[in-house]
């Protein structure tokens, strides 16, 4: 099978299992109850959730200048929220992952550094995977969802204890893989773990942690700005977006509640087992929200709602794309038959 034959044939698999997770949830759903959620939602709730998006991304935008600054890269905050919108829009068909080479085409074009782009592009996933990863562990204990599940009172402590484990482990690694004594070795050690994994994969995670190594000699007070940046914009503007979306469509949850779903869509986002986290999404809120007395067709009307916000920066993509094509083709030099 040639590569593009396996291109096609992972794409078709992902349709295959967006349809099955949008169908499954679509069964779950009374269609009379859906169109009166959707009757009675707060329309005015989705502008702010649009705005939000885009105030989102270009907060993040600002972030991503600075990591490239650090990389000696100058590359202007307008021409990187367009390179995050085109992604998106490419996105909407392209996983997460991959889709990200669209941008580090962009900025590689414009910079004429590669290297170092991907570098910045790798911390800066890394620093929103981090803080959507801890927060949303510590989100998960608050709420412990496994003492709605059961009456039984022996075992609800496990999850708590499983999240808080893991968050200390998470939390140490972090913090001696930026530092600049430690971070060489924790980053052979990492590479040791990945030896049990296919050739691929052990390949892509070693190039993913020698990126990051690029970080460890920066400042602490650098990773610190960086982490409070995409508090602010991923997890605060994230969890906001979720509470505006939740307002418009008549959904009640612990604001926890809200906290831990924006953490667990995000970081699920990033597998690229569907497309455009369709089914995921929906399949997610439906099944979470339940546990918390929410009807089936609020809250998948809730996730349709966080979708257009995405829809609506794919749109704002596909214009920069456009825009951009104009502009190469006037300026690119004309051949000879061209020229009078």
């Amino acid at each position: 099978m040639t590569t593009r034959s396996k291109k096609l044939a992972k794409f078709f698999i992902r349709v295959l299992i967006t349809a099955g997770l949008l169908v499954w949830v679509l069964n779950q759903i009374d269609l009379v109850q859906f169109r009166q959620a959707v009757k009675t939602a707060r329309w005015q709730y989705l502008v702010a959730v649009w705005v939000l998006t885009i105030v989102i991304f270009r907060i993040n935008s600002f972030k991503m200048r600075l990591i490239l600054k650090k990389q000696g890269c100058d590359v202007p905050i307008g021409m990187l929220f367009g390179a995050s919108a085109i992604t998106l829009f490419y996105g909407m068909v392209i996983p997460g992952v991959l889709s990200s080479g669209v941008k580090w085409y962009i900025l590689k074009k414009n910079t004429g550094k590669g290297s170092n782009v991907l570098s910045s592009m790798v911390y800066n996933q890394m620093s929103i995977v981090f803080v959507m990863v801890v927060f949303g562990l510590a989100s998960l204990m608050i709420i412990n969802p496994v003492s709605l599940l059961s009456a039984e009172t022996r075992n609800q402590w496990l999850l708590p204890a499983v999240c808080g484990i893991l968050l200390i482990v998470i939390l140490s690694v972090t913090l001696l893989l930026l530092n600049g004594s430690t971070g060489g070795k924790i980053i052979n050690a990492l590479k040791l773990l990945l030896r049990p994994f296919p050739a691929k994969v052990r390949q892509k995670g070693c190039e993913i942690l020698d990126q990051i190594a690029v970080f460890q000699n920066a400042s602490a007070g650098f990773h610190l700005t960086i982490g409070f940046i995409t508090v602010i914009a991923n997890l605060t503007g994230g969890v906001l977006m979720y509470v505006l979306s939740a307002g418009a469509a008549n959904v009640t949850a612990p604001l926890a509640v809200l906290v831990c779903l924006c953490a667990f869509v995000y970081i699920m986002g990033r597998v690229p087992i569907s497309v455009a986290n369709l089914g995921v999404r929906e399949v997610t809120l439906v099944g979470f929200l339940g546990l918390y007395g929410v009807e089936k067709p609020a809250a998948l009307l809730m996730s349709f709602i966080l979708f257009s916000a995405l829809v609506v920066m794919a749109v704002i993509g596909a214009i920069y794309q456009l825009h951009w094509a104009a502009a190469a083709r006037k300026s690119a030099p004309k051949s000879d038959a061209e020229t009078p």
